[in-house]
């Protein structure tokens, strides 16, 4: 008698064959298990949509709140992420009477992500009154800060329980297929929220969120049952490493690392500006619904998992990670002038179109710069140069998120006051010269890589065996 396949091994079968980095799992670490695992990053890739995506297009649009204040409230979260290093060095060292070095970070981490979600309904609301719309801004403000700190210590310390409970040598592609379901769980949420938002009522909202909420804590407890084992002796106090100062003047003492590093902060800040413009530049100029601009982060996040895809191909072909940098550069140029023109010629595909290019440009952009710095990392100090990285990219990220909303509002301010002439008398020229700034950045972006491309090609196509994000910042 032939045996049926049992559910799980369809699903295995079914996962091995069509999901990226399925190779991961291992006896140690099953696929299902891996899988399950991974339900913290679909919980971050909701709050992701929901934080840069369905609120800020709200809160521009519908509420009619000043862009730089929203552009703040984005940047909070980002402004968290250069914290990741402490927060994994921290997790390194815990000592818990339980045995758990990871599950105290993933769990209130969790409940970081829950109650900025919880909240912030309530600051939506205390936002459409003018009486109370100084404390709207205040509780909006604090929302948004324990959702993005929730997120980054909730991803730090998962991310650092997957290499914790993998093989050593599946450990970079067990972390590269979490950051493919990150991606995943972005882009279904901006399509389930889009659709769930195609009749917007601030009712509807309300349930949106409080319902990710609730979300939240079903994935992330479902993905911490029973994934770390309890281990007493592995939260006895460790020596002490070395200063976060002496890390750094040893890193960027480094030929050619502190171009790398300003590259780096050029480029995320050039792709950063429009993360708060995105959904508004499409409600707003070219009169788009809730739902309908929320799918352009679905379409962003569908552009990184195309780049990443081909970077992990590019890359095990060895290929120079900053010539792919350059790449996504050049690739940023050409979706931004896409979405710079949608206005003028009033077209949504190109808008669309931008908006995918972008998420693809960013991502070859953020893989090709984060392999070079891991080139750049002496023996067993990858998670150095990441954290070098990670704090750089993130910071200057975080800035042009703000500088481009105000950017927005004082350009946009200067045109409807005819200060540019009639022709350009529009709340478009705010979001055009953003679009156009950018450009300006990602062109000198080239120009700082230019010397330094393949210089270190030998060095780094030997970190190129083991690709993988150890370390990938939301």
């Amino acid at each position: 008698m032939i045996e049926k396949p049992s559910a799980v091994t369809f699903w295995q079968a079914v996962g091995s064959r069509f999901l990226p980095f399925a190779d991961a799992a291992s006896h140690e670490l099953p696929l299902a298990r891996l899988l399950r695992l991974a339900l913290f990053q679909v919980s971050v890739g909701i709050a992701t949509v929901l934080l840069n995506g369905t609120l800020n297009r709200v809160l521009i649009v519908e509420l009619d709140t000043p862009t730089w204040i929203v552009a703040l409230m984005i940047a909070i979260p980002l402004l968290v992420a250069p914290f990741r290093a402490l927060i994994g060095h921290k997790s390194d060292r815990h000592r818990s009477v339980l045995g758990w070095r990871r599950v105290p970070y993933i769990w209130f981490g969790t409940l970081g992500q829950f109650g900025g979600l919880a909240i912030m309904p309530f600051s939506l609301i205390l936002v459409t009154r003018p009486d109370t719309f100084v404390l709207g801004v205040a509780a909006a403000c604090l929302s948004f800060l324990l959702t993005g700190a929730g997120m980054h210590v909730t991803q730090t310390a998962g991310l650092a329980l997957a290499t914790d409970i993998a093989p050593e040598a599946k450990r970079p592609r067990v972390v590269a297929l979490l950051y493919v379901m990150l991606l995943v769980g972005m882009m279904l949420a901006a399509f389930t929220i889009g659709n769930l938002l195609v009749d917007f009522t601030a009712t509807k909202l309300v349930q949106v969120v409080q319902g990710a909420a609730v979300l939240t804590m079903v994935l992330n407890i479902a993905a911490l049952w029973k994934q770390e084992a309890r281990n007493r002796t592995a939260t006895s106090a460790a020596q002490e490493g070395p200063s976060f100062a002496a890390i750094w003047a040893s890193f960027t003492a480094q030929t050619n690392a502190k171009r790398l590093l300003l590259a780096i902060g050029v480029g995320a800040m050039a792709f950063a500006m429009q993360d708060a413009l995105l959904e508004p530049y499409g409600g707003e100029i070219l009169g788009l619904s809730v739902g309908s601009t929320t799918s352009l982060t679905g379409a962003w996040a569908l552009g990184a998992l195309l780049a990443f895809a081909f970077s992990g191909r590019r890359l095990s072909g060895g290929s120079d990670p900053l010539r792919l940098a350059g790449l996504g550069a050049v690739a940023g140029i050409g979706a931004f002038l896409m979405t710079l023109f949608a206005a003028p010629l009033q077209s949504v595909p190109l808008l669309y179109a931008g908006a995918t290019v972008i998420g693809f440009g960013t991502g070859l952009f953020s893989v090709g710069t984060m392999i070079a710095a891991m080139g750049l990392a002496q023996k067993d100090s990858a998670g150095l140069a990441l954290g070098a990285w990670g704090a750089v990219q993130a910071s200057c990220a975080g800035l042009g998120v703000a500088l481009g909303g105000m950017l927005r509002d004082g350009m946009a301010y200067i045109a409807l006051q005819d200060g540019m002439g009639a022709t350009l008398a529009d709340r478009a020229t705010g979001y055009g010269t953003v679009y156009a700034l950018e450009v300006f950045l990602l062109l000198v972006t080239l120009v700082v890589l230019g010397p330094v491309i393949g210089l270190h090609l030998e060095k780094q196509n030997k970190t190129n065996e083991n690709f993988g994000l150890s370390e990938f910042p939301t």
